[in-house]
């Protein structure tokens, strides 16, 4: 309430409106948690080509207006969803589909990066060894995310957990086998991929579901949101982390899914949840309510989302595009002044010694992968060999073969 808990005024051991189980400043903290990894999902859909200043007042904005209204509507007992009889355990709808539906309306907005559609911009992972390493984090983080909305340690809360680390192992295999079909390679990263999409689709039925029904959220989760990747592909939108697919997608899947295998007695694991259950249990009524619950999470998600992004474009400071010269350069450097790897920072210094920065998508040799790797072949490491070498013995030369010595390092 307002203002008597303003600045967290008094919301210290009282019980929390969530569990009498727990004080009100721990479930702040873990609400918290919520209403900040939301809109960091949907900002991916940034990637490349927007201004960071902007980014961080829609941030702001995005939290306020669309995911405090959606979670209220989910979770306050004074929702209509959550009155209406929508079981949404743990975010299906306020984290998944808002944030996916708002990375679609930002993909549009922003419009295509430079070179999309060209092999320069191909699906290619920076580092095959932080996705796996950031999908552990998620995984072993979703226990907290799943398990942590029974707000108690009780049984309900460990077959949270069970069900969600089966429907990612589950997610993962089945992404990564419709992948092999392909390529006839085992993909790492579309195991990653199908984890983080099982994981998705657990979210909202992890407190409702059995065991076996998570193999089927998992194998569900996989399938339709490695196919749904294809949809920036149909309609034209340039969304470089899928966020989309996986997200708003995967909960759409998961909301389904728990209107058919929502069950009381899983539910009435820690003794106090009371709820009619879904097809399983014959409460046939549970998937509108479930429909119902994801329609309007993304209808609200996208119109709102795509309000935001054109006030901001107009108002003077806030426009989140970056211009064409910013995303040539990188966002890193035009943004940040900083870079993930030295060499990247000595490559641009080198060749604005060496006569200015060349762009990476050029006109007389077409699209080429791998922003500024062609200059590290060895075919223009030798040629550029040569060239410091003439420079060196030309008399009065020194600034260019000290330069070209500097870009050597850089390509070392």
């Amino acid at each position: 309430k307002f203002p008597e808990y303003f600045g967290l005024k008094g919301v210290l051991e009282k019980p929390s409106v969530g569990s009498t189980r727990i004080p009100s400043i721990a479930f702040c903290v873990f609400q918290l948690m919520f209403a900040a990894i939301t809109p960091m999902l949907a900002i991916g859909a940034f990637a490349e080509r927007a201004r960071l200043g902007p980014v961080m007042v829609f941030v702001f904005v995005w939290s306020t207006i669309v995911y405090d209204p959606i979670a209220c509507w989910t979770w306050n007992a004074s929702g209509w969803s959550f009155i209406l009889g929508g079981l949404d355990f743990a975010g299906g709808t306020p984290v998944h589909i808002s944030s996916g539906t708002a990375a679609l309306a930002i993909s549009i907005y922003l419009g295509k990066r430079r070179g999309y559609g060209t092999e320069r911009l191909a699906y290619k992972p920076h580092n095959t060894s932080y996705v796996v390493i950031g999908t552990v984090f998620l995984w072993f983080g979703w226990f907290g995310f799943n398990g942590g909305s029974a707000l108690s340690a009780n049984l309900r809360a460990v077959q949270a957990c069970i069900v969600t680390n089966l429907a990612a192992s589950v997610g993962g295999l089945t992404w990564m086998l419709w992948d092999y079909r392909l390529e006839r390679k085992w993909s790492t990263v579309g195991f990653c991929s199908g984890a983080i999409a099982g994981l998705v689709a657990i979210t909202p039925g992890s407190g409702y579901v059995g065991s076996p029904a998570a193999v089927l959220f998992g194998f569900m989760a996989g399938t339709v949101c490695n196919f749904a990747t294809q949809l920036k592909f149909y309609f034209g939108y340039d969304d470089c982390l899928d966020i989309f697919a996986s997200h708003a997608i995967g909960g759409v899947v998961g909301n389904v899914l728990t209107g058919l295998f929502a069950q009381a007695s899983v539910a009435g694991f820690d003794d106090i949840a009371a709820i009619p259950g879904g097809w399983l249990d014959h409460n046939y009524i549970q998937l509108g309510y479930q429909l119902a619950d994801s329609v309007s999470g993304m209808a609200y998600s996208f119109v709102m989302t795509t309000a935001i992004l054109w006030a901001m474009h107009f108002i003077p400071g806030l426009r989140l595009r970056a211009s064409e010269e910013a995303e040539i350069l990188g966002i890193d450097d035009t943004e940040m002044g900083e870079f993930a790897y030295d060499y990247v920072g000595l490559d641009f210094v080198a060749g604005g010694a060496n006569g200015g920065f060349h762009d990476d998508v050029r006109e007389d040799r077409g699209a080429i992968a791998g922003g500024r790797e062609p200059q590290h072949s060895k075919l223009h490491m030798h040629d550029q060999g040569v060239e410091v070498q003439e420079r060196g013995a030309a008399p009065g030369n020194h600034e260019s073969a000290s330069a070209s010595t500097v870009d050597e390092k850089a390509h070392s």
